[in-house]
């Protein structure tokens, strides 16, 4: 009996490899509506769909709410004690952007800046009165913690005001007392008036710089890592392969989903914020119609490579921060490495975060994005050739082992 067993061949193969090679999704609609179904009953895959996108809509942002500093704690260390550096504390008091407590010496001043109950301080010298009427140059010091580059910034447009307010005013006294007008005294002080009108971030505040772009980051990660985990679970269940036009009903079901998250962005996010938001909306919307398939075509392709519903999870969840940095964002791509100047545009991101910000905050037109919509489509199209590959070459591995 055992040696019949042994020489029937369909008796030496596993059920998972004669099932290995089985196409899941033949037609196109079979493969939208199929994938739509799996995603709202896979507790898992709509978790990361669809849930964690709107969760991070609502308390991402949270912690930028503030927008613009101020009333940032300061140290005054007046050596003078003079009408004049009376005349500089006063004026610092009645800026809103620091809150100001006087040190007896710097020591003093140290020490609270050490224990961060302080973000700097102003050291007004000995002197400084006789300095100024005697139209000697005259200097003060302002000293903040650069380990935090917000309060820092505030810190010193705080000081700088303030003494700047002074400044001028004694520049009035002396034109004044030179027999000049005192209108023509207090125009003379800024022979060309400067006006800062900020054109897009309005407010001036750190998150309707950073959400915007972070959002395409955050629609990307969850999608990625949603496609991935429904993809290894159809591998672990031998349903993974599917047609050309299966996997194209799959990735717009993907899609569709994840465009519905970018609307929620887009429409509601960005507005509860008051972020800069639709200056160009239908070139924002073609954006996102292809960025989603996309990053749907990519995460297949990493769900095909990874073949386990939890192996996505582990290795693209470390990604998101090196992304966001790679992306050029933060800072000029001028002052990126050359290597990873070239390496970034592996990651969707870098085109979409530009893309989505210029479109949508800053009213770009499509011919100034047209770089990174191209670039997204033809990361699409080798996406989704690669992803043909790699199933054709697990069903030939299959086949062999059989």
């Amino acid at each position: 009996m055992s040696n019949n067993n042994t020489s029937n061949p369909n008796l030496l193969k596993t059920p998972s490899s004669r099932n290995s090679h089985k196409i899941t999704h033949n037609a196109f609609l079979e493969g939208l509506f199929g994938t739509i179904a799996t995603i709202f009953t896979d507790k898992g895959v709509l978790l990361m769909l669809v849930i964690a996108p709107l969760l991070y809509g609502f308390f991402y942002p949270w912690p930028y709410q503030g927008e613009v500093v101020q009333e940032v704690p300061v140290g005054v260390i007046d050596y003078d004690r003079s009408e004049l550096s009376n005349t500089i504390i006063r004026y610092s008091h009645a800026s809103p952007d620091i809150k100001v407590q006087q040190y007896r010496d710097e020591k003093e001043a140290q020490k609270a800046l050490y224990h961060s109950d302080i973000a700097g301080y102003l050291i007004i010298p000995k002197d400084l009165e006789r300095d100024v009427f005697a139209n000697k140059p005259a200097y003060v010091s302002v000293l903040g913690n650069n380990s935090y580059f917000l309060l820092n910034k505030q810190v010193q447009m705080g000081f700088t005001k303030a003494i700047g307010t002074v400044s001028g005013g004694i520049e009035v006294k002396r034109d004044v007392a030179r027999g000049a007008y005192m209108d023509t005294a207090k125009n003379s002080t800024q022979a060309v008036p400067l006006r800062i009108d900020p054109m897009y971030n309005r407010s001036e505040g750190y998150g309707a710089y950073v959400v915007p772009a972070v959002s395409i980051l955050i629609l990307q990660q969850t999608l990625l890592m949603g496609t991935a985990l429904l993809v290894g679970t159809w591998h672990e269940n031998k349903k993974q392969n599917a047609t050309a036009t299966g996997w194209l009903g799959r990735i717009l079901a993907l899609s569709i989903v994840s465009f519905i998250m970018g609307c929620f962005y887009y429409g509601w996010v960005f507005s509860n914020q008051n972020y800069p938001r639709g200056h160009n909306m239908p070139g924002t919307l073609l954006f996102y119609a292809l960025f989603a398939p996309t990053v749907s075509t990519l995460g297949c392709l990493l769900g095909m490579w990874f073949k386990e519903r939890e192996r996505s999870l582990q290795i693209l969840i470390f990604s998101s921060l090196p992304m966001f940095f790679f992306s050029g964002y933060p800072w000029p791509l001028s002052q990126l490495p050359e290597a990873i100047q070239y390496i970034r545009w592996l990651f969707p991101t870098s085109s979409g975060m530009h893309a989505s910000v210029q479109l949508n905050q800053m009213g770009a037109s499509l011919s100034h994005v047209s770089g990174y919509l191209v670039n997204l489509v033809i990361y699409w199209v080798v996406a989704f050739i690669l992803l043909l590959w790699v199933q054709k070459r697990q069903i030939d591995y299959n086949n062999k082992q059989a």
